[in-house]
């Protein structure tokens, strides 16, 4: 086991982009005794070399799968070795290329120790494009009755912004994959259903729009996705039934409309 005063971890999946994995670490900013990246490189033909990673300066794990798997797979490779090698209190969550505000753990750890009834904790965040063509701010509710009645149409917890605590698996479990490029919305709803949860209103992370992004590359099936996952986890029949329509009508509408109308 590590250092028992390991406040959280922070888990980075990475595909074949080191430059971004690097850009993501240097947002950082802890007391380097108090938390671990863990970094899962999902079989990248350009990975990350050790020597990179120590040039940063901050504390880490890589853990490296023989061949990519997809996220899913990293993910969960990520929470089972933090779980198996540390006590860490809570697990963060970074995608390459998102950057941190500097107060961005400080605030979340503090209100996590404040409130020990809340499990999953997330932000509001700022999406931008690579050009700068595009940005937009991400807000949502703040509490957890509002947010478990919006989830039901989106997902409130964007997956680079949330930290939640490492005991709470046990009682969920690991990322499912049952759900296609949905697995964070499903997992985010079994922690909003097993107890209570929160959003920092705050923008405290800068996510990057890329075109070759998950969520952008497969945005069908990930519609499809999120619509099972409402089904099975939504509590307001109402909310489900528009939810439904919601989710078919995105079907038809294009991703670059909806990035202009946000941005707007």
């Amino acid at each position: 086991m590590l250092s028992a005063d390991l406040h959280f971890c922070v888990l980075i999946p990475v595909y074949n982009n080191p430059e971004g994995l690097l850009r993501t670490i240097f947002s950082i900013h802890y007391t380097k005794e108090n938390y671990l990246v863990v970094v899962v490189d999902d079989g990248s033909r350009d990975p990350v070399t050790e020597e990179q990673l120590q040039a940063t300066g901050v504390p880490f794990q890589l853990l490296r799968l023989p061949q990519n798997g997809g996220i899913t797979g990293a993910l969960n490779t990520g929470l089972r070795w933090i779980q198996q090698h540390t006590t860490a209190r809570y697990v963060a969550r970074l995608d390459c290329s998102d950057t941190c505000h500097p107060e961005r753990f400080l605030r979340q750890v503090a209100f996590l120790d404040r409130h020990p009834e809340v499990g999953l904790l997330g932000t509001w965040c700022t999406f931008e494009s690579e050009d700068g063509s595009h940005s937009y701010l991400y807000k949502t509710p703040v509490e957890h009755e509002a947010i478990i009645k919006e989830m039901h149409g989106r997902n409130v917890f964007i997956h680079p912004t949330v930290m939640f605590r490492t005991g709470l698996l046990e009682r969920v479990g690991l990322y499912p994959y049952e759900y296609p490029h949905a697995e964070d919305y499903a997992l985010f709803w079994s922690m909003v259903r097993a107890g209570r949860s929160a959003i920092l209103g705050e923008d405290l992370v800068t996510c990057a729009l890329t075109e070759g992004g998950i969520s952008m590359s497969n945005r069908k099936a990930q519609l499809k996705s999120r619509l099972r996952v409402v089904q099975r986890f939504g509590n307001d029949h109402g909310r489900q039934i528009l939810s439904f329509f919601k989710m078919k009508l995105l079907l038809f509408v294009p991703q670059r409309l909806i990035l202009w109308w946000r941005s707007s």
